[in-house]
C-alpha cells in the first residue's frame, strides 16, 4: 500500500486551546493516486470470518431434568394430585433448553463442540449459516477434555472449517473467536493469544486433561464449542468457558491439535482413553528441598493406584519418563497420556538425592 500524506484541512484559531480534533483528509503522494476507501476498509478479520463462517454452527439442545414444584403446589394436596408429585411418586420433569456453538470438521457432517454443551441431551438441533436446521446425534463425548462430536442427519456437501496447527502458536498472535454468546448468533470477537499451556487444574477444573490457550478475545456463555481462529482463518482452538465473574476478560480454548486426537477416538469408538497412574504433580521450585531445577514432583500418590503399586511416594521427583527428560508436570502428563493404558512405563526418579528407576503400568483414568 502506498503511503498517504495526512494534511489538516483547516485549523481554527482556538482549536488547540479547547482541544478540538483536527480533521484530516488523505492526499495523494507525488506521482501516485490515493488509496481507494474500499481497500482501506478491508480487514484480515473479515477475511478469516468469511473463510470459516459457513462451517460454524449453533447447537440448540434439550434436556429432561427433574423440576422443582412451586411452593403452592406442594402445600395444596388437591393441586399436587393434578399437577405435582403424589407422595412416594417420582419427581416431576421438565425440559431445559440450552445453546452452544460448534464447527464442522468433516465433509460427512461431523461437528466438533464441547462435551458440556451436549452431555445428557435428549434432542440436538444444529443451525447452519445458510439457515438450515438439521437434527444431530451425539457420536461420543469426553468429560476429561470437554470435547464432543455430533453427526448431522442426512447426506450432502457440508462446509468444513480449515484446521491449523496449535503447536506453532506464539504469545501475542492474533486470536479471533466465533460463536453464539448469550444466544446472539454469528458473533465475532478479536484479541491476542495471551498465554499458552494454561493448566486446567489451576483454573479450578479438577480431573481435566487440558493445557489451554489463553486469550483476551471475549468468550462468553454460548461461545462454548465454537472456533478460535488465527489471522489466516484457520481453527487453532475450541472455545471453552471455564471461568466467569471476577477475572472476566480472559477466555480459554482447547488447542486444536489436542482436539483432533480426541475427536479421532470419539469417532472410532465413541469414547476417549486416558491413561493415569494416580498421582498429583507439581513443578520443581527452588526452596522445596529437592535441589533440582526441573522435573515433576509427586505431591500425592493415591492408595491402591498404579503409582502406589509401583512403590512411588510423595516427594519423588520424576526426571524422565519413557526415556524422555521431564521438564515439568504438563510434559510428564503428556508422556503418560501417550503411553497408553496397560503399557509399562519406566520412570527415572530422584528420591532424597538418590536416582533410581521405577516401572509403572498406567490404568484407565478413574479406575484403580
Amino acid at each position: 500500500m502506498l503511503p498517504v500524506e495526512m494534511r489538516p484541512v483547516a485549523v481554527l484559531p482556538f482549536a488547540c486551546a479547547v482541544g478540538l480534533a483536527v480533521a484530516v483528509v488523505p492526499v495523494a503522494p507525488p506521482g501516485g493516486a490515493a488509496t481507494p476507501p474500499s481497500l482501506a476498509r478491508q480487514s484480515f478479520v473479515a477475511a478469516a470470518v468469511r473463510r470459516v463462517g459457513p462451517a460454524v454452527v449453533t447447537i440448540d439442545t434439550e434436556k429432561t431434568v427433574a423440576g422443582a414444584l412451586p411452593r403452592g403446589l406442594l402445600e395444596d394436596p388437591l393441586l399436587r394430585q393434578f399437577f405435582g408429585r403424589p407422595e412416594g411418586g417420582t419427581p416431576p420433569q421438565r425440559t431445559r433448553r440450552g445453546v452452544g456453538s460448534g464447527f464442522i470438521i468433516g465433509a460427512d457432517g461431523l461437528v466438533l463442540t464441547n462435551a458440556h454443551v451436549v452431555e445428557g441431551t435428549t434432542k440436538v438441533t444444529v443451525g447452519l449459516e445458510d439457515g438450515r436446521r438439521v437434527p444431530g446425534t451425539v457420536v461420543g463425548l469426553d468429560r476429561y477434555t470437554d470435547l464432543a462430536v455430533v453427526r448431522l442427519a442426512g447426506k450432502g456437501t457440508w462446509p468444513v472449517a480449515p484446521l491449523g496447527n496449535s503447536d506453532t502458536l506464539q504469545v501475542g498472535e492474533w486470536a479471533i473467536a466465533m460463536g453464539n454468546p448469550y444466544g446472539l448468533d454469528r458473533t465475532v470477537t478479536m484479541g491476542i493469544i495471551s498465554s499458552l499451556n494454561r493448566n486446567a487444574s489451576k483454573l479450578g477444573l479438577v480431573n481435566r486433561r487440558l493445557e489451554l490457550i489463553q486469550t483476551d478475545a471475549a468468550i462468553n456463555p454460548g461461545n462454548s464449542g465454537g472456533p478460535l481462529l488465527n489471522a489466516d482463518g484457520e481453527v487453532i482452538g475450541v472455545n471453552t468457558l471455564v471461568r466467569s465473574g471476577p477475572g472476566a476478560g480472559l477466555g480459554f480454548a482447547i488447542p486444536i491439535n489436542r482436539a483432533k486426537d480426541i475427536a479421532r477416538e470419539l469417532i472410532a469408538t465413541g469414547k476417549a482413553s486416558h491413561p493415569a497412574i494416580g498421582v498429583d504433580v507439581a513443578a520443581v521450585r527452588s526452596g522445596d528441598g529437592s535441589g533440582l531445577s526441573q522435573g515433576a514432583r509427586l505431591v500425592t500418590v493415591a492408595t491402591g493406584s498404579p503409582a502406589a503399586r509401583a512403590g512411588l511416594r510423595p516427594g519423588d521427583v520424576v526426571l524422565a519418563a519413557g526415556g524422555r527428560p521431564v521438564t515439568g508436570p504438563s510434559q510428564f502428563i503428556a508422556v503418560v497420556e501417550r503411553g497408553g493404558v496397560g503399557r509399562p512405563l519406566v520412570l527415572t526418579i530422584n528420591r532424597a538425592g538418590q536416582v533410581q528407576q521405577v516401572e509403572v503400568v498406567p490404568a484407565e483414568m478413574g479406575s484403580r
